[in-house]
């Protein structure tokens, strides 16, 4: 199996206060990281996190991954520098990458710690007008600029512009913020990740309608609580 997830934060404190992870310290949302992937990967599975693994030294962050199922590819986020040039982290990924292009189930997916929204083979779809392309990412955990991100990604889609002849043309995009509070601390796979980001993205929108414009800041703080939980029931049965 193949699964994905971005931004654990380990040994990053102030990360609990700032995403709202209901931990009392870093021990217990260590141990509580650890068992969760460990019910799910097996040693032999592909994880790809990409990125903000951790905000640790080299030992200590070390010490975690080992205690992980599964072989894992890393792609680098803007805080993974820190171990990994730490002559004490002494752990092997399966490969350490700044951005990688693979298959996955006859589907392209685009893998990068940032969202980036024009991706290579975007416009690529199956013979039932379905993309075949998705660009995965991290970075902007739950906040208010994944809020943006959404709005952009439905300006795109909708703006009509003219192409070949007299069609009129829409940008396609298919974009999945693989944040690890969305799957409660477990990777997931592509068609997983799919699900609850298509789910949690027209509850944003049906938000947005209801408002009338766009989402107050604190109504946003509000809404993110219930979509962490969404997220998390739509998968999680144990």
């Amino acid at each position: 199996m193949r699964y994905y997830i971005s931004d654990l934060h380990l040994f990053h404190l102030n990360v609990i206060a700032m995403d709202g992870r209901h931990f009392k310290n870093l021990e217990q949302m260590h141990a509580y990281i650890v068992e969760r992937w460990n019910a799910i990967v097996n040693k032999n599975d592909d994880v790809f996190v990409l990125g903000d693994l951790s905000m640790g030294k080299g030992k200590e962050t070390a010490e975690i991954l080992r205690q992980l199922k599964g072989k894992i590819t890393l792609i680098k986020g803007n805080h993974d520098d820190r171990y990994l040039s730490d002559k004490e982290f002494d752990y092997q990924f399966r490969d350490i990458l700044s951005y990688d292009e693979r298959k996955d189930n006859n589907r392209n997916v685009m893998l990068f710690h940032y969202p980036v929204p024009f991706y290579n083979k975007q416009f690529r779809r199956n013979e039932k007008g379905e993309c075949r392309t998705f660009m995965l990412y991290g970075h902007v955990h739950n906040t208010y600029d994944e809020y943006l991100l959404n709005r952009s990604i439905n300006d795109i889609m909708t703006f009509e512009r003219q192409s070949f002849g007299d069609s009129v043309q829409t940008t396609p995009v298919s974009m999945v913020n693989t944040f690890c509070l969305f799957s409660d601390y477990r990777p997931l796979t592509l068609d997983q990740w799919l699900e609850i980001d298509g789910k949690r993205r027209r509850l944003i929108n049906e938000t947005e309608q209801q408002l009338g414009g766009k989402i107050p800041w604190p109504q946003w703080m509000e809404l993110n609580e219930k979509m962490t939980e969404l997220s998390q029931r739509l998968w999680n049965t144990d």
